[in-house]
């Protein structure tokens, strides 16, 4: 984990000094890098234990259950949550197990799509770049492949054997800061965010 964060932490030193056009050299930010890990690892295990104190519990209450014949499709509210899941997906096959964890223990999800055994539609709202930098990770997403429709982000990432195809709600606007999403890691080094065009 040390030598990951490190890793990282130069790659984003590194783009930081760039953008900023100063001047140090490579081994002025190996340096850095080593010096900030320990720091920055206490910073997140703190923001780690402050979030886990500060969620709430959620409680699924189910709203209703519909299947519509024609479509094949069986629609659940949850409060939070619409899922839709084809009749012919069985409860236990992988698509629909990730649509279940995600819906029941992330507060961002909004829909769930569950088509196939082995595809997902995921419809999220994150609340801030950092809960947006969990869906980059948590789904293996390409930043360099994310396109942004209207309001939204979209991509195709993976999880074990499931194809999941994000929406990202309200992404763009978290994004509107360039500079802390690249340094995030959240925008490729040389794409601008426009209209319709990959991040």
């Amino acid at each position: 984990m040390s030598r990951d964060l490190q890793h990282r932490l130069h790659t984003r030193l590194q783009l930081a000094t760039e953008m900023l056009d100063l001047p140090l050299t490579g081994k002025h930010l190996e340096d850095l890098a080593v010096e900030l890990t320990p720091a920055i690892k206490a910073m997140l295990a703190e923001q780690a234990d402050s979030h886990t104190a500060t969620v709430p519990v959620r409680y699924a209450v189910v709203a209703g259950t519909e299947t519509d014949e024609t479509t094949g499709i069986r629609t659940t509210t949850y409060a939070p949550c619409t899922t839709r899941v084809s009749t012919d997906v069985a409860e236990d096959a992988p698509a629909a197990l990730l649509a279940a964890t995600f819906r029941t223990q992330q507060a961002d999800v909004t829909a769930t799509d569950v088509p196939s055994a082995a595809y997902l539609g995921l419809t999220v709202r994150p609340q801030s770049l950092q809960d947006w930098a969990w869906w980059v990770a948590r789904l293996a997403l390409d930043t360099a492949a994310l396109t942004q429709r209207g309001g939204a982000v979209h991509g195709v990432g993976t999880v074990g054997e499931v194809v999941v195809n994000v929406c990202g709600d309200g992404v763009p606007d978290l994004l509107a800061d360039e500079s802390v999403a690249r340094l995030m890691g959240l925008l490729a080094p040389t794409q601008a965010l426009r209209e319709g065009a990959g991040l």
